[in-house]
């Protein structure tokens, strides 16, 4: 009996490209099991034992925004663990949020949240700033080796897990609308809006969405706003853009080029010409 091996399925085109632009430096640590954090230019990963403990990104919510928005947690309450566990750059402003990861630590000694609520936050706040620290960068990243972070009662997401659920994000960001310029711009109300019709289809999440934008909010504002992960938000915010609801603001053309400076002639006959010109003109 003859055996035929068939190969793998190449992955699509797109899916390859987003494939490179992931850290290999990340999947290179998760196989040191390395600790410490992972600098990079949208966001910042730490890492205990090659997984990944917890996520902070400037372009998503944190964890008190997500307990406490639409109250799963009580804001008394976060301020409280504020309080307790200082953030590292919680130096000067004692009213600053603490740090996250041992924040959410400290709720689940106190007993104040349900575990499974607070697992599941953590979570979704990880995969949420995980996204965004993972995005394309022109910069490199910077690794700090022992720098903290560690395995705790919380749960940790191998390093593999994060870099899929990533790949699987942008790929439906893509079929939802594949220009990105909606996802970090200012948003306006297209003009004109679409005709009532439309205005039919547009879901209650969305419309949250819409009554928000006014020119000056990104997606991240209004994801704060509301309270939403990121992510979420821009599932909505694309959707909107392909529906012709709304749009990013345009950005301002470039400045027209200086002219050439004028050349500079040292000829002496063009010098002799200019001085009998102005001697000529003093007659």
């Amino acid at each position: 009996m003859t055996m035929v091996r068939i190969p793998p399925p190449a992955l699509p085109v797109r899916d390859r490209r987003a494939a490179r632009a992931l850290s290999p430096m990340l999947t290179r640590l998760a196989e040191e099991r390395a600790t410490g954090v992972l600098v990079r230019e949208h966001g910042v990963l730490y890492l205990a034992e090659g997984r990944v403990v917890h996520a902070e990104s400037p372009l998503a919510p944190d964890l008190g925004v997500l307990l406490t928005a639409h109250g799963t947690l009580a804001a008394t309450a976060w301020q409280r663990v504020a309080a307790q566990t200082p953030g590292p750059a919680q130096t000067s402003d004692p009213a600053q949020a603490p740090d996250p990861a041992q924040a959410a630590e400290a709720l689940l000694r106190s007993g104040v949240l349900p575990t499974g609520a607070l697992e599941l936050c953590h979570l979704d706040a990880l995969y949420d700033a995980g996204y965004f620290a993972l995005a394309p960068s022109g910069t490199p990243g910077r690794f700090r080796y022992g720098a903290g972070p560690r395995l705790g009662p919380l749960p940790s997401v191998p390093v593999v897990a994060l870099e899929r659920e990533t790949l699987r994000r942008r790929l439906l960001l893509h079929r939802l609308w594949p220009d990105p310029a909606a996802d970090s711009a200012p948003l306006i109300r297209a003009d004109p809006a679409p005709g009532p019709a439309a205005a039919l289809s547009v879901t209650p999440r969305q419309r949250a969405v819409l009554d928000r934008v006014d020119g000056v909010r990104t997606a991240a504002d209004l994801a704060r706003d509301l309270g939403r992960q990121a992510f979420h938000t821009l599932v909505d915010v694309r959707r909107l853009t392909a529906a012709g609801w709304i749009a990013p603001v345009p950005a301002d053309p470039a400045p027209p080029p200086a002219p050439p400076p004028r050349p500079v002639t040292t000829d002496p006959d063009i010098a002799l010409l200019k001085r009998l010109r102005d001697a000529l003109e003093a007659l």
